[in-house]
């Protein structure tokens, strides 16, 4: 109960904070406009975007699984980061050494393009694949598994990138195998949080 009572207390206080920036960067966007400071008015406006994108990050960490599989989350290793206009970065990892998973949304990611280029066209994606890369589908969106293979340990490594709208989700998993790393991403909202993203 007490644990219960101090959560929401923080979580009041945090949301206090985050308004009260909010309204100062707000305020300080419209008076620096009126005086036609448009360098601080932009300055401002930027600063409420990267917190606008903290606060949806924050909220995107909420949607994700406690679990992957077997593997537990390490929530002292979340990271969001907001960049205003050049979008959102949420991170999120699984497990010990040396089995791991990790989690990573990026909005706006310069790899889209790329991505979405080899899974749209098959001709160019079968010359730009090898046999370490693959099309599949994730809850109905088209995916690219990579395979990686330490060149020390033999151990494998996978790298499973879905592009949704201008958004990335990569399910990334250490030790495990490839079934592991689908059914994790299946675990995962990709329409909400593709959403909440944009």
């Amino acid at each position: 109960m007490k644990r219960t009572t101090l959560l929401t207390l923080a979580l009041l206080v945090g949301t206090a904070v985050f308004a009260q920036e909010f309204d100062k960067n707000l305020a300080t966007a419209r008076t620096a406009y009126a005086t036609g400071n448009l360098q601080d008015a932009r300055f401002a406006m930027e600063q409420m975007l990267r917190d606008l994108d903290m606060a949806i990050g924050r909220e995107i960490l909420k949607m994700l699984p406690a679990k992957l599989g077997a593997l537990a989350v390490n929530e002292k290793q979340d990271n969001v980061s907001g960049a205003g206009a050049l979008g959102l970065y949420v991170d999120r990892t699984y497990g010990t050494e040396p089995k791991t998973a990790r989690i990573e949304i990026i909005n706006n990611s310069p790899l889209l393009t790329g991505i979405n280029a080899i899974l749209s066209m098959p001709m160019l994606g079968g010359m730009m694949t090898n046999e370490n890369q693959k099309p599949v589908k994730v809850q109905g969106y088209k995916a690219l598994l990579n395979k990686d293979i330490d060149s020390e340990t033999q151990k494998v490594s996978w790298d499973l990138q879905i592009p949704i709208n201008n958004t990335l989700f990569s399910v990334k998993g250490y030790d495990c195998t490839e079934v592991e790393v689908l059914q994790w991403a299946g675990a995962i909202p990709l329409q909400k949080i593709s959403q909440m993203a944009q």
